[in-house]
């Protein structure tokens, strides 16, 4: 598995208020989506391309356009979806579909609740949105439904991501065959006994949309 921690000043100060207890949650999403587009700049540095013919103004060349079949989006319901701006706004014609998926407090395991996704994701890129890579429960729930379902290349943008996370997912697909890349925008301390990141940003989810 690949791991990139984005090193970007704008990307630190971004982080920096979005740490920020202070921060109202209109700003946060606002910071969120900026921030995202930052990482998927990163992220996409490999997506799949094709060479076609153009006519410019001046002359005849070539140049490179997104290969078919085009790669997918899902956002892990709720808090990957404040995430959605910013990706699409650098891949405006990937397809979206959308992974719903809730982790008991108790066990810290993760499930799916509701999926969007198409049945064959054979020979397609799928990027992965979730803020918070913290025990890695939810992001391998959802890899191995992807895997399921196809998906030969998985990568995973995160805002955050803990020591522990990244190992737990490691280890859980270094014999999957499957090329997997972690993107994040900073690589915290540890985890608490909670199982929250330390320092962390709280609970993505209730400071992008409130406690509900």
């Amino acid at each position: 598995m690949k791991v990139h921690v984005a090193n970007h000043p704008l990307i630190s100060h971004k982080l920096t208020h979005l740490r920020d207890e202070r921060t109202d949650s209109p700003t946060f999403r606002l910071l969120v989506e900026e921030l995202v587009t930052l990482l998927a700049y990163e992220a996409t540095r490999e997506v799949r391309t094709t060479t076609i013919k153009i006519k410019t103004p001046v002359t005849e060349t070539s140049g490179l356009v997104l290969a078919e079949p085009r790669p997918v989006v899902v956002p892990i319901l709720r808090a990957g979806l404040g995430m959605l701006e910013g990706m699409t706004k650098l891949l405006p014609t990937a397809q979206v579909g959308f992974l719903g998926m809730v982790r008991d407090e108790e066990t810290l395991q993760a499930s799916t609740y509701a999926n969007r996704l198409p049945e064959d994701l054979s020979g397609r890129q799928v990027f992965v949105l979730d803020p918070m890579l913290a025990t890695g429960g939810t992001l391998i729930a959802a890899f191995q439904y992807l895997i399921e379902r196809g998906a030969n290349e998985i990568t995973a943008i995160c805002l955050l991501s803990s020591p522990e996370g990244i190992k737990t997912l490691e280890d859980s697909f270094k014999d999957s065959g499957v090329p997997i890349t972690l993107v994040t925008g900073a690589l915290d301390e540890k985890l608490n006994e909670k199982g929250y990141i330390v320092p962390g940003l709280g609970d993505a989810g209730d400071r992008l949309y409130g406690v509900v």
